[in-house]
């Protein structure tokens, strides 16, 4: 049901775009982008860094998450206190702190360091990074604000996605750790722009922040991560369930929390909007979406296609290139048909993108086909980013732009984190499933020791490096090391097909249609700008 917002300062006016705004929504895109490149780095370098550290699967798993997973959680909370103190001053710490994250990551002595070093940067992230959507949102206004926020998505998405290609051109003459140090100059250039062109104290808000629910959210979003990354596990079960059992118990906490205080963390009248939920979860599907194709397919290309660093890079140029493309048409598509039928398009690619994943890519695929894959979820994510994001600062009060920020970037993060962590799961799942069964099932199977099966189960990488020992299997163990890493990336894709018909079950349904899309949005506009008795 669609309810009023609660209680609070209203809104100051809005203008329909700030001065010197193309400075500005640029300072805000390089501040994004130092946190999307971020995000993006590790996963072209995971093969690299699990044979520099003999890393299982699950670890490189949390690597490769842990970015998602220190922003995930931490963003709600971060957004809060950067509504109150100051989104200028939240933006600068996190950028000025993503620079020791990343040489701390660079320079890591071992993988649980760099694991802990990407969830500091993922903090780092959390400071900043809901900072330029909830900017965007207060500082522009009507169709200003859709055309920076496609441009703000769209170039986001684009860069993310250019990550790979740069750290695949740096592992090509660097160390594992050159791919951390990408951000470093971008992070200053950003900093200096931001000091220069954003303004300060633009309609923040006065009520006081709300710390123990922040910090609930902070270990609900946490424990839900790390259930799922290490439910696949041996011997991690009951770990996984204490987590599970943490999360629910955080989220239940958290929810009774936001309905008695009197300034909640997370306006729960507000995300209770049809317009509000429904596209947090529809944006959560498709960007983590994209996030998972992009964690699976880097180990595709080089375990399996046997790319370069730099080759596997290139691979995903297609999906930089039509986000970038679609963005603006995707902006014109929300001004003319609506969300729910922008979104209903995006999903269509994505879902085009996750079939040709699991049809096509196999041992021997040409490129052609690997580069259709990325550029249909290109395409996807391209049309659906704009939506998602517009209709969360589209439905929300001015004064509650932190939070629509914020759940905008959860959609990327926690979406991410998630759905990477499926992926994640089911492909160590798949693969040890598949390397168990080939070696019970070959004729010297009875031989192969405890140790060594183990060490073939533990990832790809592990069996590269049993090869190695005996060469006179070698092959017959790397070819049975592609058949089981290809048999848990299809369980992995197959997930991904399932969340993207949910949802767009669930944006077909519950989503309104264009003129009733429109008369919400007016409502909800007089509602937050309605004095308060």
């Amino acid at each position: 049901m669609d309810t009023p917002a609660g209680t609070g300062t209203a809104a100051a006016p809005v203008t329909d775009t700030p001065r010197r705004a193309g400075l500005v929504l640029l300072s805000l895109i390089l501040v994004a982008a130092v946190a999307n490149l971020n995000l993006a780095v590790a996963n072209v370098a995971l093969p690299s860094i699990g044979q520099a550290f003999d890393s299982s699967q699950t670890t490189l798993n949390l690597i490769a998450v842990g970015y998602s997973l220190g922003l995930a959680a931490s963003v709600l909370y971060l957004g809060a206190l950067g509504d109150r103190y100051g989104r200028k001053l939240m933006l600068l710490l996190g950028v000025g702190l993503s620079i020791p994250a990343c040489l701390l990551a660079a320079y890591a002595p071992g993988d649980e360091v760099l694991a802990l070093a990407r969830i500091l940067g993922g903090l780092s992230a959390g400071m900043a990074f809901p900072t330029t959507l909830a900017l965007i949102t207060a500082l522009w206004s009507g169709p200003g604000r859709t055309r920076a926020i496609a441009l703000w998505s769209g170039i986001g998405g684009a860069i993310a996605a250019l990550g790979p290609l740069m750290s695949g051109w740096l592992l090509q003459y660097f160390w594992w750790g050159s791919v951390f140090l990408i951000t470093l100059p971008l992070a200053a250039v950003a900093f200096v722009l931001a000091v220069l062109f954003v303004p300060s104290h633009v309609n923040e808000a006065t009520d006081p922040v709300d710390n123990l629910g922040g910090l609930l959210s902070v270990v609900g979003v946490a424990a839900v991560v790390l259930a799922i990354n290490l439910a696949a596990v041996p011997n991690m079960g009951a770990v996984a369930l204490g987590l599970a059992a943490i999360a629910v118990a955080a989220g239940a906490a958290f929810v009774i929390r936001q309905r008695r205080v009197t300034s909640p963390l997370y306006d729960l009248h507000v995300a209770a909007r049809r317009i509000f939920w429904v596209a947090a979860v529809a944006g959560i599907i498709v960007f983590g979406s994209l996030m998972g194709a992009m964690f699976i397919g880097q180990q595709f290309l080089q375990n399996v296609l046997a790319y370069s660093t730099l080759e596997a890079g290139l691979a995903i140029l297609p999906a930089a290139v039509f986000m970038v493309l679609v963005a603006p048409f995707s902006a014109k598509l929300v001004d003319t048909r609506g969300s729910r039928f922008t979104l209903l398009a995006g999903y269509a690619f994505c879902l085009l993108g996750f079939l040709t994943m699991l049809l096509l890519w196999k041992d021997g695929s040409p490129y052609w086909q690997v580069g259709l894959g990325y550029a249909l979820v290109g395409i996807g994510v391209g049309f659906a980013g704009t939506p998602a994001s517009h209709s969360l600062t589209g439905s929300v009060p001015v004064r509650r732009a932190g939070m629509a920020s914020a759940t905008a970037d959860l959609q990327r993060d926690l979406g991410g984190a998630i759905m990477q962590s499926i992926f994640g799961a089911l492909l160590t799942a798949g693969y040890a499933a598949a390397i168990a069964a080939a070696i019970a099932g070959a004729p010297d199977g009875d031989q192969v020791t405890a140790n060594t099966e183990t060490q073939l189960q533990k990832s790809f990488d592990g069996a590269e490096a049993i090869a190695k020992q005996y060469p006179q299997y070698s092959d017959q163990i790397t070819d049975a090391a592609k058949e089981s890493f290809l048999a848990g990336d299809h369980w992995a894709y197959l997930a991904g097909i399932v969340a993207i018909l949910i949802g767009a079950a669930l944006v077909l349904l519950r989503f309104p249609g264009k003129q009733q899309e429109d008369e919400l949005l007016a409502r909800y506009q007089t509602q937050d700008t309605a004095p308060v008795s």
